[in-house]
This record gives structure tokens, C-alpha cells and sequence, in this order.
């Protein structure tokens, strides 16, 4: 909604329950927004990084938003293990994008996963 919106945050989180309903746990969805928001430029990076042929801005918007949701997950959220992070993208993807999302964000997160780890193993 930010991003198609061009909106922060505060602006956007009002919206949610209006389209969607209320969230399910309001606390993890209010921190996971801020915090890819916060983020957004490293979170952008590590993609661009990853998604060699690919260029951030040509990605669905879909897409590119579950990528930027999972790679916080990855980077940032320490009590969500990567293979969960992964997984729950992918079936976002799945669910929501087009019939290769799935493929396209598991290829691109396990990519952010690996440099993660190696992150954290210098």
C-alpha cells in the first residue's frame, strides 16, 4: 500500500483494517511495517544485490513487496527463523502474485539468506 500509495507508515496503517480487516496480531504488523520502512534503501540493496538480472523497479509490485517483507524478516527480525521467512514469502507469492512469484521469491531469498549468513559468520 506505501508503495503504490507513495505513502510512510502512519499514513498507511490506518488503511489496512479499512481494506482488509483487522490485522491478526496489530503489534507484529505494525513493527514489520515500520520496520521495512525504516529499512527500505538496505532492504532495496540486498535485493538488487540478489536479483542479478533483474531490476528492482521492473519486479511486479507484488512481488517486490513480498521480497522487501521477507528480506526484513530475514535481516532483522531475530525470532522468525530464514526457512520460515522464506516460506511464508512463498506462499505469499503463491497466493497473491503471478504463477512464478513462488519461484522468483524463494530463488531471491534464499540468495538474501546465504549473504545473511555469511554476515553473521564474519
Amino acid at each position: 500500500m506505501m508503495d503504490f500509495l507513495g505513502v510512510g507508515p502512519e499514513e498507511a496503517i490506518p488503511l489496512f483494517p479499512l481494506v482488509s480487516g483487522p490485522a491478526s496480531d496489530a503489534e507484529y504488523y505494525r513493527e514489520t511495517v515500520t520496520g521495512v520502512w525504516e529499512h527500505r534503501e538496505e532492504i532495496d540493496g540486498l535485493i538488487r544485490l540478489a536479483a542479478e538480472n533483474w531490476r528492482l523497479e521492473r519486479m511486479t509490485l507484488v512481488d517486490r513487496n513480498i521480497l522487501r517483507l521477507g528480506t526484513f524478516e530475514i535481516n532483522w527480525s531475530r525470532d522468525i527463523p530464514f526457512v520460515v521467512a522464506i516460506n511464508e514469502a512463498v506462499d505469499l507469492g503463491k497466493r497473491f502474485g503471478s504463477e512464478e512469484s513462488g519461484a522468483f521469491i524463494n530463488g531471491i531469498l534464499d540468495k538474501i539468506s546465504e549473504i545473511r549468513k555469511k554476515k553473521v559468520k564474519t
